[in-house]
């Protein structure tokens, strides 16, 4: 499914020229992972360099959201972005309240079996987010304005706030908003599906 190259060589930086070289590409272009072999009796030490173009990822991205859309019978059309080697894809179709599901599941549902996909035939740990009618991106606004507010209220108040529970891009938000106020901290509790954050109030 995914062409991983591999080149060896005695240096880590030298199995690193091979593998820029032959593949034409600049370091950015590709995921890289190394690994280092002792050697043994008769055999030396060698370092080899596994190397996958980001844009196999890419391609194999919109041709998942092609197969799935031809699955769901809705047309479905994609555009899949690179940035700070997180995939940013945007579905457009006339059926855009059926891809988003109720809370935005069928999106999530469907960024999941990507990851997934893309993790089990090349053990990458991918950063994606789909998103269609930027209703992901609403969904942030929203839920960053309401984390102002509440903020506000444990820093008059003095008392702590439990939120509803969030996904995990959506508990990273909370984190990093609240890191900018002084005298609040944020603690995540429960599991899976009730995990949630509580806003709390601290001393100097």
């Amino acid at each position: 499914m995914f062409n991983i190259a591999q080149y060896e060589a005695k240096t880590k930086e030298e199995a690193l020229e091979k593998c820029l070289n032959e593949l034409n590409c600049k370091q950015e272009d590709l995921f890289l992972r190394s690994e280092y072999i002792e050697g043994k009796l008769f055999k030396g030490s060698k370092y080899i360099v596994y190397a996958l173009k980001k844009q196999d990822i890419l391609d194999f991205i919109k041709a998942y959201i092609y197969q799935f859309s031809q699955l769901i019978h809705i047309n479905i059309e994609s555009e899949v972005l690179i940035q700070e080697d997180t995939y940013r894809v945007t579905l457009v179709s006339d059926q855009n309240a059926i891809l988003i599901g109720k809370e935005g599941r069928t999106l999530n549902a469907l960024q999941l079996l990507i990851k997934q996909a893309i993790k089990k035939e090349t053990q990458l740990n991918l950063k994606l987010n789909i998103d269609a009618s930027n209703y992901k991106l609403k969904k942030l606004k929203g839920i960053e304005r309401q984390i102002k507010i509440l903020a506000q209220e444990v820093l008059d108040s003095k008392i702590d706030v439990s939120l509803d529970p969030m996904n995990s891009y959506e508990r990273r938000l909370v984190h990093s908003l609240i890191g900018e106020y002084k005298h609040l901290i944020t603690e995540s509790v429960g599991e899976g599906k009730e995990r949630h954050i509580i806003i709390k109030y601290v001393e100097e």
